[in-house]
């Protein structure tokens, strides 16, 4: 459960940020930021600080190399999907929405791969500590 919960809150701050939709951080600072720039500023320093936790976490736990790999997989299974007639890809949003998914498990999985580790080796990861 936990894993899903991460993977919610990723694809939950990927959406607020921007989706295909009207209702998104990135529309409406756009149509409002002059009238009400001081609440647009607020909010995005708001989104800054979730996506500074989870990218933060994501790089510390799986890496760049582990991130690529992530996406690589989801692609891969898209692919698959696509080549058994399962998904098409013509539909603009859809594939807004796919990209959304597959970022928003990149960050799940970087932020569950510590506990999923230190659960299967019992072993827990550290932060480099200064003396």
């Amino acid at each position: 459960m936990g894993f899903v919960l991460r993977w919610i809150m990723a694809f939950g701050l990927l959406t607020a940020t921007f989706n295909p939709t009207r209702w998104n951080y990135t529309s409406w600072a756009s149509r409002n930021f002059s009238e009400q720039m001081s609440l647009a500023v607020l909010l995005g320093l708001l989104l800054m600080v979730g996506y500074i936790v989870y990218l933060r976490a994501t790089l510390r736990s799986i890496g760049a190399f582990g991130m690529i790999l992530v996406l690589a997989i989801v692609g891969a299974l898209l692919w698959v999907l696509h080549d058994y007639g399962i998904l098409t890809l013509r539909d603009h949003a859809l594939n807004t929405w796919l990209a959304l998914g597959a970022l928003s498990a990149v960050l799940g999985i970087g932020m569950s791969w510590s506990h999923l580790r230190r659960h299967l080796s019992g072993q827990a990861d550290m932060d480099d500590v200064d003396e």
